[in-house]
Parts: C-alpha cells; sequence; structure tokens
C-alpha cells in the first residue's frame, strides 16, 4: 500500500495550501502497514529492562504518552516482593555520603527457614515468592543476635535459690547449652553443689572427674589441653561435675572455689555456677562476690516464689542489695496451677529485679534425665533464649556494688 500524496494541481485550486498537513514525525510505525519516514535521533535513546515475553536482554524505552502493555509490571528479582523497594534508594536505605554496608548493599528480605508454609512456599517457588520470615522466627533471631554481644572479658555467672527443688540445675544448664550453642567462644558449667550435686549427670550422664580431681592436679595443668581431661562435653558446653561424696564437698572451701574459677577464666569465656542447694555452704561467699550476672530460680507456686523472694531478702541482707537488683529471675513451669495468681508474682519480682523470665513446662525436662536440646519445644527454647539474651545484655557492663553503709 502506497503513502498517499497531494498533486500540484491540488495546491494550486485550494490557493496553495495542502488540505492534510503532515503530522509529527514517529519513531516507531503507528500502523503496522504504513511506511514512514524517520528523522535520525537527535538524543540517545534511553533503555530499560525488557518487558516480560521479550526474550530478555535489552530494549528501548517507549516514547511518553505511549502505552505499552506490560512495561510498568516488570518482576522484581528473585527474593524480592513487590514494594520491597528494590531499584530505589529505599532499598539501599537513606543517600548519605558514607560508604558502608548500610548505604551500598542492597537489603534483601530474609527467607524463612522454620518449617510451615512460608519456608514451603519460597522453596516450591525457587525463592521468587519470598513471604519473609515469621514474627516468630524474627524475634528468635533477634535474640539470638543479643546473645552473639561481644564479650571482651571472662563473664562468670551464677544460678541461685535459698531451697532446692525449683528448676535451679535444670536453669544452669539449659542456660550453658543456650550460650554454647549460639556463640563460637568456650562456655563451661560448674557445678559448686556441696551436697552430690547433679549438673553433670543431667547433661553428660553419670561418672567422670569431679572439681575435687581437678582441684588436686592444678598444680601439674599447664594448658588447656590438659584442662579438657577433667572436663566432659554436652556438645559444646564443657561441664565440670561436683565431687558426688558429700564429705568431700562440704570441704570444698570458698578459696578452693576461687582457685578453680580463676584457672577456669585463663580458657573459658563465660563460665556457669550452679551454687548448690542454699545460701550458706561454704563456697557461696566466693561465688556471690566473683558473680558478674545473677540469676534466681522460683517458681510459678506458693512455696517457689517464697523461696526466690526470700532470695532476694537474703542477698539485701548480706550486703548485695545493688547486685540483686540487676538479676534476672527465671520461673521454671514444671510446676504449674492455674489456681496461683501468676501476674501477682511477676509484678513482685519486676518491681525487685531487671527482668523476670517464665520457662514454659517441658515435657522432656519434667523428666529429670539427661537433657537434649533437641527435644525442647519450641516455646522452650525461645525462653532459654531469652533468658541468654537477658545475661549477654549485661556483658561488659560493671558490676554493681552496693556502698558501705554510713557511720552512725
Amino acid at each position: 500500500m502506497h503513502r498517499p500524496t497531494i498533486r500540484a494541481d491540488q495546491r494550486e485550486r485550494e490557493g496553495g495550501v495542502p488540505t492534510a498537513a503532515p503530522g509529527p514525525r514517529l519513531s516507531r510505525p503507528f500502523w503496522p502497514h504504513h511506511h514512514v519516514e524517520e528523522d535520525p535521533p537527535t538524543q540517545p535513546i534511553p533503555v530499560v529492562p525488557a518487558a516480560p515475553g521479550a526474550g530478555g536482554g535489552w530494549a528501548p524505552a517507549p516514547p511518553p504518552g505511549v502505552a505499552v502493555p506490560g512495561w510498568s509490571r516488570l518482576p522484581p528479582p528473585s527474593g524480592l516482593a513487590p514494594g520491597s523497594g528494590f531499584g530505589t534508594a529505599a532499598a539501599f536505605g537513606p543517600v548519605t555520603d558514607e560508604l558502608t554496608d548500610s548505604t551500598l548493599i542492597r537489603r534483601l528480605r530474609p527467607a524463612p527457614t522454620d518449617p510451615g508454609w512460608r519456608s514451603a512456599l519460597f522453596a516450591l517457588t525457587g525463592g521468587r515468592i519470598n513471604p519473609g520470615q515469621s514474627p516468630q522466627e524474627a524475634a528468635r533471631l533477634e535474640l539470638i543476635h543479643r546473645i552473639r554481644r561481644p564479650l571482651l572479658a571472662p563473664h562468670r555467672v551464677a544460678v541461685v535459690s535459698v531451697k532446692g527443688g525449683v528448676g535451679k540445675t535444670t536453669v544452669a544448664a539449659c542456660l550453658g547449652l543456650g550460650f554454647a550453642e549460639v556463640r563460637g567462644d568456650r562456655v563451661v558449667a560448674l557445678d559448686a553443689n556441696p551436697d552430690a550435686g547433679t549438673l553433670s549427670e543431667r547433661l553428660t550422664g553419670p561418672g567422670g572427674p569431679t572439681v575435687r580431681d581437678l582441684y588436686e592436679d592444678m598444680p601439674r595443668l599447664g594448658s588447656v589441653g590438659e584442662l579438657t581431661r577433667y572436663v566432659r562435653s554436652a556438645g559444646r558446653l564443657h561441664v565440670l561435675g561436683s565431687e558426688q561424696e558429700p564429705m568431700m564437698g562440704e570441704a570444698f572451701s570458698a578459696e578452693e572455689y576461687l582457685e578453680v574459677t580463676d584457672l577456669l577464666v585463663r580458657y573459658y569465656n563465660i563460665i556457669i555456677t550452679d551454687s548448690g542447694t542454699g545460701m550458706v555452704h561454704s563456697a557461696m561467699e566466693a561465688t556471690l562476690a566473683t558473680a558478674d550476672s545473677l540469676v534466681i530460680v522460683g517458681s510459678p507456686t506458693v512455696d517457689g516464689a517464697n523461696r526466690a523472694s526470700r532470695t532476694l531478702d537474703f542477698l539485701a541482707d548480706s550486703g548485695y542489695q545493688a547486685v540483686a537488683e540487676q538479676a534476672v529471675v527465671a520461673l521454671c513451669g514444671d510446676r504449674y496451677s492455674p489456681d496461683v495468681a501468676h501476674d501477682r508474682i511477676r509484678s513482685h519480682f519486676a518491681a525487685r529485679c531487671r527482668a523476670v523470665v517464665d520457662i514454659p513446662p517441658d515435657p522432656h525436662l519434667a523428666t529429670g534425665g539427661r537433657i537434649d536440646p533437641a527435644l525442647w519445644q519450641g516455646s522452650t527454647r525461645d525462653a532459654w533464649y531469652f533468658l541468654a539474651a537477658l545475661v549477654a545484655d549485661g556483658f561488659g557492663a560493671p558490676r554493681p556494688t552496693t556502698p558501705p553503709p554510713a557511720p552512725p
């Protein structure tokens, strides 16, 4: 089909003015079968990613005012959801002059890792659809980030209670397992119970060397390799059990405890002490005097709450008021009754301490046998992580001290 023309005689009859003035030249054919002469471009042709179905690569941008189906609906790259800010300043953070990770690296939505529909959808679509992490998973990762807080000096954690039977050994063992699982440095759990403590038995099984064996051989120890002969391993956690003979355990004095822990801080970053069944045995004074963090154990029952409250009273009366105010109270829920006002128990300790953690009942821990972290329920693991994160919040903080009383 030929382009229509206007003859000269037609222009003369109409006064030399053509009836159809030529329109603006187009940079692309407007009708499929019309041929339009094109002027050479005077400006560079911008390029953008090709529209869907264009075979990939790059293509010229459409002229202004010309709508191309699908052009503005480019799919985001794999792993990014619509509205995630890819390709905009929001994806890289605020525009600043600083050349850092936060300003130069695109922020991608973290992929889900917990079992569930989010991980299944992410896997089935090969990562093209990323629903992101659930609020529970995001909260757990935040706790892990807090647990991994840098530690510049050894940190001693004392787990105490005025009486036994409230889950103190369980708290010491699981707190140590949580630290050892998440952090990359060395963590050791020390059983300072003079009455045949069960910390080592709950973590590594019966038998094995004890803190008494280590103390007697200390003059001959010169390396961490020699020290490992006296500790047992529960995963990444090292365990130093207590003497199983009560008479020998009573002989473990405050001076001996200090000598052992002074040796441990040379090779370990975190030392967790299960302080025993009471507050008056010989090593307790040294435990409290050297502890950087204090975890007080109770339970959401009448007797369990009273024991934890009396522990705070004992600390205040013994000159550790400031240390008690920075303590964390762990309420073990293996013994729980709906008839007890749990909120009042929490409020009581929240007013006296830095934080309160509820440890939910767990069938695996309730057996009293050997502890396997793989058998923890999800809510129980989150509670241990929360407790470890609270302790880690105190890494690097100066140890609180109670000023001496003013003279009368």
